[in-house]
């Protein structure tokens, strides 16, 4: 089985995907990343892939299941956690005005005090911003503090987003499944 899903390593669905095969016993699955849900869905629809899962989160999710009317089936949905967040700035910026973000994480807390908003693919790109001297300030993994505690400071800690998540396939759900209403 190959299971796709949004790129690169080490982003939140990369996470959740290893999570959900490890916890339904498909660990030997093959995971395929892909740089844009677009590419991941056509794929899945021209028989290259057999799975992909998306956060319903992410902004392109309806354009997908739109897209993909009658083609592309929920097979599986679950709730799941993200990394850790948190709202991180660089340490020689005394006071940043920009701040960057992956528009999912847009709303997860105050940017008011910020000038600038600057939209990133993903938090992992975000926090390669950062380290990069790209961004002043930006919405990622937390994790990305603890690893370069010398070049990145705290501004919030936002903690893990909860989020729904579904997989696809491309043939529906039987009418007795229990999760078919």
């Amino acid at each position: 089985m190959i299971v796709a899903t949004l790129g690169p390593e080490g982003n939140n669905h990369v996470l959740v995907l290893r999570r959900y095969l490890a916890a339904r016993g498909l660990a030997d699955a093959q995971v395929k990343l892909f740089d844009d849900f677009p590419t991941a869905f056509a794929a899945l629809v021209a028989g290259e892939v057999d799975r992909v899962l998306q956060c319903t989160a992410h902004f392109s999710h309806a354009d997908c299941v739109g897209r993909h009317m009658h083609r592309a089936f929920p097979v599986d949905v679950f709730v799941a956690g993200s990394h850790p967040l948190a709202l991180l700035a660089r340490r020689d910026v005394a006071a940043p005005r920009q701040v960057a973000r992956q528009p999912a994480t847009r709303y997860y807390t105050d940017l008011s005090g910020f000038s600038e908003e600057v939209d990133a693919a993903t938090t992992v790109a975000v926090a390669e911003g950062l380290l990069a001297g790209r961004f002043e300030a930006g919405i990622c993994a937390r994790q990305a503090l603890e690893d370069h505690p010398e070049k990145l400071c705290l501004l919030e800690d936002l903690g893990p987003a909860l989020d729904v998540w579904v997989l696809y396939g491309t043939e529906p759900l039987v009418d007795s499944n229990p999760l078919v209403l």
